[in-house]
């Protein structure tokens, strides 16, 4: 082989491996996103991943079907690779941004934002047909590495060779490699670096959206590599004039334009991230309101290694007077899709998490609390008026660091990760449950909502029997759940899970507050109390200052025999139900 077959070879190999890298690195940015839009992480992967590989190989069956130069139509499909990725990326954000008409079907919607993932799929799937034909005519894969390089990798390979051949009938080849064995090797390594890459570096680093955008740059950098390398009037170096017959010069501007267009976007990623990402969720929270009820305003958002955290403003623009709080404008933070805390009910759902379970226990540092998640501290702040002793194990260090210095949540917790009966732990509960031998008088769950299948092992049946083994012989959990009425199924998975795990007795109740200032109050927030046998009855005559204030709403709080519905199935780590789950 020639040395400038050689090098063309090394060109077309060092290609596949940026645009395997790309492909790849595509196939999980749109699994994430889709899960951030929709919830269900296993669920989207795995259909992202399915409708990937079905739409690569029709991709590759019609490849066949491409007439003309191979380098022609692998630009073409590199410049419409920079053009449909970052547009589906924003059309699935689009969906959610939007208030669609009722009239628009669901299933509609499904398949509408999984069309990127299929369009992607499909022109990725020309890619490695077209760049093993164009190896094949430079003359296949004979003698592409220096002598001494060839020597040693034909000495790994009969050693390789020999291996095999304890397993199989065996002998090393002698004829040259293929150019399909040399890029789909390179393909193979370009997606494990398209994986790793962006799993360390492009996600945690820049987040999704400027993800996008840096993969396009370099589809986009393909193309104009192959335009450099392969057109005489386009090349800089005067290389084989086969390209310039295929393509027009608007193609070439699109192609221009296109890559500029991501360049700037990536140079600018933190101000794209920021716009479009406030875009997103302020429609989004706009959203869960009628129309022209309500205003949202981002006022800051971050991203840690388990959540995006994000402030934001919501004004009352609604005819009438406003049901949701009290005034017109209130801040409030959320948590990946779901709210963590607003000012008019902050108070309300400790309670309910705190001061209700706690007129059961001695306000002394006798009583052990154990608080799982409140990385913002406020349940830890209620604890604190009651002098007990407070264990507190939450696997995201940096929200609990933004925690301890945003303004916003200092006004609800108040320094409490400074109270000297508090032991914070960075680990994962079940993790933590798993290895503790510590019992406790009441263990709080202030953990988020079953909105994604990351949470399904919190709610589970071995989580939950963690819970029962670590308990006191008097001990109880509290624990947030959603309203019964409104999401039956899920509460029948969850109170069967409850159930399997050992617990037998619960006390269902809710928290009480006028948070919209009418003289009334309102059912806030519901919660159970679980215990995993028969406790002592609850006693008014002991109980903390908010229950006395609201006695007519606890006169008939009591224990309960916990319910079993036949028929439904039961969550567990191994064998998930995802009836358990809330679509949001």
């Amino acid at each position: 082989m020639s040395r400038t077959a050689r090098t063309e070879v090394f060109a077309l190999l060092a290609l596949t491996f940026v645009v395997s890298f790309c492909s790849f690195a595509y196939e999980f940015v749109y699994s994430e996103l889709l899960t951030v839009m929709y919830g269900g992480t296993v669920t989207q992967y795995v259909i992202t991943i399915g409708l990937y590989f079905v739409s690569l190989g029709v991709g590759a069956a019609l490849s066949d079907d491409l007439t003309g130069e191979r380098a022609s139509n692998l630009f073409r499909t590199e410049v419409y690779l920079a053009l449909v990725a970052p547009a589906g990326f924003l059309l699935i954000v689009a969906l959610n941004s939007v208030r669609l008409p009722q009239a628009v079907p669901a299933e509609l919607v499904w398949a509408v934002a999984r069309s990127p993932v299929v369009a992607v799929g499909f022109l990725s799937g020309f890619e490695l047909p077209l760049l093993t034909r164009m190896v094949d005519e430079t003359g296949g894969g004979s003698a592409v590495l220096p002598p001494a390089v060839t020597r040693a990798a034909e000495s790994l390979h009969r050693g390789v060779v020999r291996v095999l051949g304890v397993f199989w009938h065996a002998e090393p080849a002698t004829d040259a490699r293929s150019g399909l064995s040399l890029v789909l090797a390179m393909d193979y390594v370009g997606g494990l670096a398209g994986a790793v890459v962006y799993a360390q570096v492009l996600y945690p680093g820049l987040g999704l959206i400027p993800t996008v955008f840096v993969l396009a740059l370099l589809n986009g950098l393909a193309a104009l590599a192959l335009l450099g390398g392969y057109s005489t009037r386009w090349s800089v170096g005067g290389a084989r004039g086969r390209l310039v017959s295929r393509e027009s010069a608007t193609l070439v501007v699109v192609c221009l334009l296109v890559t500029a267009s991501c360049g700037v976007a990536v140079a600018n990623s933190s101000a794209v991230d920021r716009e479009l990402s406030e875009l997103y969720l302020e429609q989004q929270v706009e959203n869960d309101y009628p129309p022209g009820a309500m205003d949202a305003e981002v006022l800051g958002q971050r991203t840690t290694p388990y959540q995006h955290v994000v402030e934001y403003e919501r004004t009352w623009t609604g005819a009438g007077p406003n049901p949701h709080f009290a005034g017109e404008t209130e801040r409030c933070l959320r948590l990946g899709g779901a709210v963590q805390l607003c000012e008019s009910w902050a108070d309300p759902y400790h309670q309910g998490l705190v001061d209700v379970p706690m007129s059961r226990f001695a306000h002394s540092p006798e009583t052990d609390v154990l608080v799982i998640g409140g990385g913002d501290f406020v349940a830890v702040d209620a604890l604190r008026e009651y002098d007990v002793s407070v264990d507190q194990v939450d696997l995201d260090a940096a929200f609990m660091s933004y925690a301890r210095e945003d303004q916003f949540l200092s006004r609800w917790h108040e320094d409490a990760y400074e109270y000297d009966r508090l032991n914070t732990t960075v680990d994962d509960g079940y993790a933590f449950l798993s290895e503790t031998e510590k019992r406790y008088d009441l263990v709080l769950l202030d953990i988020p909502g079953a909105t994604d299948d990351d949470l399904l092992p919190l709610y589970s049946t071995e989580f939950y029997g963690s819970l029962r083994d670590n308990l006191s012989p008097d001990g109880v959990v509290a624990v947030w759940v959603y309203d019964e009425n409104a999401y039956a199924q899920h509460n029948k998975a969850f109170v069967n899970t409850v159930g399997d795990a050992g617990f037998t007795q619960y006390a269902p109740y809710w928290a009480w507050a006028d948070v919209d200032a009418d003289g009334t109050d309102e059912r806030v927030e519901r919660f159970y109390l679980l215990a995993p046998s028969d406790r002592s009855a609850f006693d008014a005559e002991k109980s903390t200052a908010y229950v006395r204030q609201h006695r007519d709403r606890y006169r008939d709080l009591r224990w309960r025999e916990l319910p079993r519905y036949n028929g439904v199935e039961v969550n567990s780590i191994f064998d998930p139900n995802y009836d358990v789950l809330i679509d949001t």
